[in-house]
């Protein structure tokens, strides 16, 4: 049974900003709902370890209430399922935001863990934009390849986000990919925030943004 989180404070007489999808093809199937007025509770299912944890993580720094039920075809490898992982939340946050008015929009955050430094900017553009320096560390983390946070990341951008990401220092792989889902998580939450002095209004001076 799919959980639904709890309704969390927001303004008076707005909307609750929730999403609830359910994405099959032949090679994932995802089930997921989400409140990004939440106060950081998940239940997350992807069947590999680590990247459960690291989308714990994103949820708990971006005060996301999340369940996600991911499976796929692993067999062959893990990059389908972390892909389109990362299209659902994607789409989730985009559902959950509605016409954007009154959001804060860009988001920014520079997270330490230990030795690893990481910084995550979000434009929530409607533009799908990519940009990351994560290749320069290879290698896995358990079972989990560098290369698949990339994979994640990029699946969401190609929802209409626009996402840098910057690993300035970082040694331990397990420390660099958490560090940036940490400040993923943040500049996430930074952007869509609702702004009061924006209330009604969308943050565009061109009254408009890509859907």
């Amino acid at each position: 049974m799919l959980f639904i989180p709890a309704p969390s404070r927001i303004w008076k007489g707005a909307r609750m900003r929730t999403g609830k999808i359910t994405r099959k093809t032949r090679e994932t199937n995802i089930q997921a709902s989400i409140d990004i007025d939440g106060k950081g509770i998940y239940e997350i299912n992807t069947g590999l370890g680590f990247f459960n944890h690291m989308l714990e993580s994103l949820c708990r720094h971006g005060m996301l209430d999340m369940t996600l039920d991911a499976s796929g075809d692993v067999h062959v490898d893990y990059h389908h399922l972390v892909e389109d992982t990362g299209i659902v939340l994607g789409q989730l946050i985009k559902q959950a935001l509605g016409d954007k008015k009154g959001i804060t929009r860009f988001g920014q955050a520079l997270i330490p863990l230990d030795e690893a430094l990481a910084e995550a900017i979000i434009d929530i553009s409607g533009r799908p934009h990519y940009e990351s320096n994560l290749s320069r560390f290879t290698g896995e983390i358990g079972q989990f390849p560098m290369e698949l946070a990339d994979v994640f990341f990029d699946g969401f951008a190609s929802m209409g986000y626009t996402v840098h990401l910057d690993v300035r220092s970082g040694k331990n792989l397990h420390h660099v990919v958490e560090a940036t889902f940490k400040a993923f998580a943040r500049a996430l939450r930074m952007a869509c925030e609702q702004d009061p002095r924006m209330a009604g209004i969308l943050p565009s001076t061109k009254d408009h943004i890509e859907s």
